[in-house]
């Protein structure tokens, strides 16, 4: 796998911003512990989201992701998406405009990574689980599967619980409009006739376990291709190192 680190101009956001990447490497002879997985022709891609606290640095410092993918032959994006939900932010950034829209376009703009919709994948973890879970249902025309791990899924009960956190996201109203709730945006997609896998891994011990539980069964209830997994775990690293390798599986199959 190559490694680079990308810094350029976001016209979305209004400033220089900063995305991690990794793109398979076709020959890779005489580098030691390395498969070299990567296949001919377009490369698929998943977007992976970070969580309230962290970067687009952390799930290279948290786990495994290169080795991870490399198995795959897979390229991996993981952009910076600051503390915003991955929303066009009421008072701030438009940081879901910027992930949803123009990430994909200069991706391939940069590195010809594949904009086809069954090449695209999405998935993050806490706040990047509601992201990509709330993108990959936007955008079923870009992403062909999405998953969230431990993620905020009812995010209603937060617009009133932290005020101070919401506040420049939503604005200073607390309902949370339809188009940014998981709930109603899984009714919504229920209609269209092409619609987004979706993966949803918690720990049975999380803080967020009861939402994730709920959201579980609006998907069972509706016409989704829809996996569910928990186990007994937290909301911590141990857990999402573990969970990320059965979401690749899930979305990229066995090697």
């Amino acid at each position: 796998m190559a490694f680079f680190q990308a810094n350029f101009y976001s016209e979305a956001l209004g400033f220089q911003t900063t995305v991690n990447v990794f793109i398979p490497q076709r020959s890779t002879t005489g580098q030691i512990g390395v498969a070299g997985n990567a296949a001919n022709g377009e490369y698929k891609c998943i977007y992976l989201l970070h969580g309230l606290s962290d970067d687009h640095s952390i799930w290279l410092r948290r786990t495994s992701i290169e080795r991870y993918a490399d198995e795959y032959g897979i390229c991996v994006v993981m952009p910076f998406g600051g503390r915003s939900f991955y929303t066009d932010m009421k008072h701030g950034e438009k940081y879901y405009t910027y992930i949803s829209e123009e990430l994909p376009c200069l991706m391939a703009e940069f590195f010809g990574i594949s904009t086809k919709r069954e090449n695209n994948f999405i998935a993050g973890l806490s706040m990047g689980g509601y992201g990509a879970l709330k993108i990959g249902l936007k955008n079923p025309q870009r992403y062909a599967a999405c998953a969230g791990l431990s993620a905020v899924a009812d995010i209603r009960g937060w617009t009133e619980g932290c005020p101070e956190l919401m506040t420049p996201i939503f604005g200073e109203n607390p309902r949370v409009p339809a188009s940014e709730d998981l709930f109603n945006l899984a009714e919504t997609v229920n209609q269209n006739p092409v619609k987004p896998r979706v993966y949803m891994g918690v720990g049975t011990e999380d803080f967020l376990y009861e939402g994730n539980v709920k959201l579980k069964e609006k998907f069972e209830s509706l016409d989704f291709d829809f996996t569910y997994r928990e186990s007994s775990g937290t909301h911590c690293w141990a857990f999402w190192d573990e969970y990320i390798q059965y979401v690749l599986k899930w979305m990229f199959g066995e090697k």
